[in-house]
């Protein structure tokens, strides 16, 4: 199987539990939930995203002819030494393309292998760490990890009262909310998320590091 990347790179972990470690990003294109181009926003389940995962001619992007390609590419951004080696799968929607070849080619490479994904579909059992982030209107199938990633608030969102206590029974180690960067809040996402998690300490406040750092 060949596989299309947008981008892949060098940087810290910007959110969740393991913020601020070293990892290699491998950006996948493509998505489900919505095509990336701006036309198509406004009938998407997704509308908020804020990530180009079109095409495939990002940085250390292309069309892998396989999952050694793709492996190799990714041992060659982190430079020498095997240990802590750790990757974050993302998109788009990165179970799109994972499959056994791409799992064991980066486990090869010693790799441990994180995944960021929408939920919609079941993460590959191979995958060390699992992050969910679920978005309003999408079914999520994925319902076990080791975060649950909620953006809040989401436009025209359906998760408020019983759908957020289902989601507060699913099987994550933890419960992380992160603010919508959204052009012109101000600071009103995070002062919903605040409260949010005052009144749900099952939940914690996730920042995007990465952001306030200038990192990609």
């Amino acid at each position: 199987m060949s596989y299309a990347v947008k981008e892949m790179f060098l940087t810290l972990q910007g959110e969740g539990l393991r913020a601020g470690r070293r990892a290699v990003f491998l950006r996948f294109a493509g998505c489900n939930l919505w095509s990336g181009r701006e036309q198509d926003r406004a009938s998407a389940v997704c509308r908020f995203c804020d990530t180009d995962f079109v095409g495939t001619d990002g940085p250390g992007g292309g069309k892998f002819a396989d999952a050694v390609a793709v492996a190799v590419a990714a041992a060659s951004l982190w430079g020498e030494g095997n240990e802590n080696r750790y990757i974050v799968m993302t998109g788009g929607e990165p179970m799109l393309q994972v499959d056994d070849a791409l799992v064991d080619a980066l486990h090869g490479a010693g790799f441990e292998i994180a995944i960021e994904t929408n939920g919609t579909l079941a993460v590959h059992p191979g995958v060390d760490w699992v992050c969910v982030s679920p978005k309003a209107g999408s079914e999520v199938v994925q319902r076990s990890g080791d975060e649950l990633k909620l953006v809040w608030p989401q436009p025209a969102e359906p998760l408020a009262g019983h759908m957020l206590h289902d989601m507060e029974q699913w099987e994550f180690a933890h419960f992380l909310l992160q603010p919508l960067d959204e052009a012109g809040s101000g600071n009103t996402h995070i002062a919903a998320c605040i409260d949010f998690v005052m009144q749900r300490p099952q939940w914690r406040l996730s920042l995007q590091n990465h952001k306030l750092l200038g990192l990609k």
